[in-house]
């Protein structure tokens, strides 16, 4: 008797990771249902509810963890790449998800992470700049055009820095390859430009920028963030 018991008790188990899993499943794709509505995607990002087991987080409305990874994000005629969000501290009413509603779905903190490639940037640079690599915390930008009459080519360090409009680009040093000095001024006028991406995904403003050699990694965190005020801000 003992030893059916045993496998009655192994059974259900399975029975119940099974169901666990299923739901869980479920629920990822209501999700990325509703975030694909809200901003318009035209395909469903991939999303992923950490926690085991779902069952409990689901009943109770309450998740840890959830990662939504949206990929390609278009703004201002910008697209950016690798876009995820990550969302802690979720509450989604189980009656919410399942009828595909995010009126009260919402998240202690939101952060959302992307790359702009530099060859995004560059479109968005004045004439003359050639290349756009990463140098530190800063980029480095090649240059050709012409000064005092004479052909020149140079190579600038540039900052960036996030602002209300966008992330904006300052030139901090200039050198020249075998020509006159130019002076800095002077590239500050000619070689100064704004990249109009100023928000993420998750209705804040960026606040982190970091080089890498795909392009610029950004990020922005969100407190108290409610679906429905994003999707309000997104019309």
């Amino acid at each position: 008797m003992r030893k059916v018991l045993l496998v009655l008790l192994v059974l259900v188990a399975v029975g119940v990771v099974a169901a666990d899993r299923l739901g869980v499943r479920i629920a990822e794709d209501k999700i990325g249902e509703q975030v694909a509505a809200q901003y318009n995607l035209q395909q469903r990002p991939d999303v992923t509810i950490h926690g085991f087991p779902f069952l409990t987080q689901a009943i109770g409305g309450d998740y840890d963890h959830i990662e939504v990874t949206i990929d390609d994000w278009t703004q201002q005629g910008i697209t950016v790449t690798g876009v995820k969000v990550d969302m802690r501290g979720v509450s989604a009413p189980l009656s919410e998800v399942t009828q595909g509603s995010a009126a009260n779905v919402s998240a202690r903190t939101a952060t959302a992470s992307a790359v702009i490639p530099y060859d995004v940037i560059k479109k968005e640079a004045p004439k003359g700049v050639k290349r756009i690599g990463p140098k530190g915390e800063n980029l480095e930008v090649d240059l050709e055009g012409t000064f005092l009459g004479r052909p020149l080519t140079s190579t600038a360090i540039v900052e960036v820095k996030p602002t209300a409009r966008g992330i904006a680009v300052t030139p901090v040093s200039v050198s020249s390859d075998g020509g006159p000095p130019v002076p800095l001024a002077l590239v500050r006028q000619q070689l100064t430009w704004t990249v109009p991406v100023a928000d993420l995904p998750v209705g804040s403003r960026i606040s982190v920028i970091e080089p890498t050699p795909d392009g610029l990694r950004v990020g922005a965190t969100a407190e108290n963030v409610r679906l429905n005020d994003l999707q309000q801000k997104q019309k």
